[in-house]
């Protein structure tokens, strides 16, 4: 199991169930072993480049909602890791196939596409940071974690280029940055108890909220 900090693997033992249905899902064990259709490889992809210009402003909104220059600091780099190395990864497969930079950039936004991105967005607005974390880190993680898992048990070499994205070091130094800056922030707000927080259950929830979201999400790209 991944160390990313100690407040994300609480939240993860209280989600156990969406959060196993979320890493372990028919679409992630097809690219585990080969069997996922290609079709629905790059419909999901499509789908979460949109996704990801939707979550680079969210952890833009971060560093808005940021107390200390650390916090800053944090958000900042994992904006640009967005932005400059995973959404490239995106488009260099899609180019590969034929679709163009412009193409996914226009791909229309489906519904499920929409609610996990509004609601991510919306806890950050109505929120503090701790809001907007607890809101972004299922995504992280959770690709974190499948990431490294299918760099082991990967059983067919189709989807290696997207596994090693997420298994490499850049990726799971960037989930060892955000658990703690997690990690931080909840005791910069909240104190070193932050569990005893009355605030601690509806931090929970979202996170809960956010993995059922990620569900969702895979589920749609089953369905082109």
């Amino acid at each position: 199991m991944s160390n990313y900090g100690k407040a994300f693997a609480l939240m993860r033992d209280a989600a156990a169930g969406p959060w196993r249905d979320y890493t372990r899902h028919a679409f992630v064990e097809g690219m585990k072993d080969g069997t996922l259709p290609r079709e629905a490889f790059l419909h999901y992809l499509r789908q979460d480049y949109v996704f990801l210009i939707h979550f680079s402003r969210a952890w833009a909104l971060a560093v808005v909602k940021s107390e200390t220059h650390e916090e800053m600091l944090a958000a900042s780099r994992t904006v640009n890791g967005l932005i400059s190395e995973e959404m490239k990864l995106h488009i260099g497969i899609c180019a590969a196939e034929g679709i163009s930079q412009a193409e996914l950039f226009a791909t229309p936004e489906r519904h499920e596409n929409l609610a996990y991105t509004r609601f991510v967005l919306e806890a950050g607005y109505s929120g503090d940071l701790l809001d907007l974390l607890a809101a972004l880190v299922p995504c992280v993680m959770g690709y974190g974690e499948i990431g490294t898992r299918l760099s082991v048990e990967a059983t067919s070499g189709t989807y290696r280029g997207w596994i090693d994205t997420y298994a490499g070091e850049d990726y799971q130094g960037a989930c060892v940055a955000v658990g703690e800056l997690l990690d931080q922030a909840l005791t910069r707000r909240i104190g070193a108890d932050f569990q005893g927080s009355p605030r601690w259950d509806r931090l929970c929830q979202t996170f809960r909220k956010a993995t059922e979201l990620e569900v969702d999400f895979w589920q749609m790209g089953l369905t082109p």
